[in-house]
């Protein structure tokens, strides 16, 4: 599960692999497991520390917000070329239909702003931008949207990490803290995957 780990992948990878997992995970379908969040943060916290990312914070956020924008065109334009046959596709370890319905449903609630919201809840963000693409939404809405989610998400959880990073406790306890992030990366995708056995489980008795 290392490559769930944001500091080993930002200690391994530097600047350039947090942009592709960024890029990835932001309209990609293989890339919804992925530790998109946490990563910020994390990215945050070892710039406020010098540790293995050396640069400044404006230009980190900046890189981070291009890379979101541009997996989001990426997943834009998939659902528009693919459309709804993406529903039709059967499961697999991979992919998950349920995933794709969660998203759809999400949209449906909240139209064109939920560009922005998805940005912050995993899974959702991976499909949101192919459910746009499938559903037609105009492609100047979408772009204004996911320019505004880009830059809030990208850089504002990236920010928060900094900014805790200055903060005594943290900066003395990093180690720890980081831990913690691991933990609460992988969380989310132990949560989902207890929620789809179980469900697996009511229809096998059902039936």
């Amino acid at each position: 599960m290392r490559f769930l780990d944001p500091e080993w992948l930002t200690s391994t990878f530097g600047v350039l692999g947090i942009l592709v997992i960024v890029f990835a995970e932001s309209g990609l379908l293989i890339g919804f497991f992925l530790p998109g969040d946490s990563l910020l943060f994390t990215a945050g916290l070892l710039v406020a520390d010098g540790r293995y990312l050396h640069l400044s914070l404006p230009l980190l956020c900046a890189l981070i917000a291009i890379a979101a924008v541009a997996g989001d065109q990426v997943g834009y334009l998939f659902g528009r070329s693919v459309g709804r046959r993406l529903f039709d596709r059967p499961e697999s370890r991979l992919f998950k239909r349920e995933n794709l319905l969660r998203a759809e449903a999400f949209f449906a609630r909240h139209g064109a702003r939920s560009i922005v919201l998805a940005r912050f809840v995993p899974v959702v963000r991976t499909f949101t931008p192919i459910i746009a693409g499938a559903s037609s939404m105009p492609y100047r809405t979408f772009l204004i949207y996911n320019l505004v989610g880009g830059v809030l998400w990208g850089c504002g959880i990236t920010v928060l990490g900094y900014l805790l990073g200055q903060i005594s406790f943290v900066k003395n306890n990093i180690e720890l803290i980081l831990i913690g992030i691991v933990a609460i990366s992988v969380a989310p995708i132990a949560v989902q995957a207890l929620r789809s056995r179980r469900r697996r489980q009511q229809a096998a008795s059902v039936s």
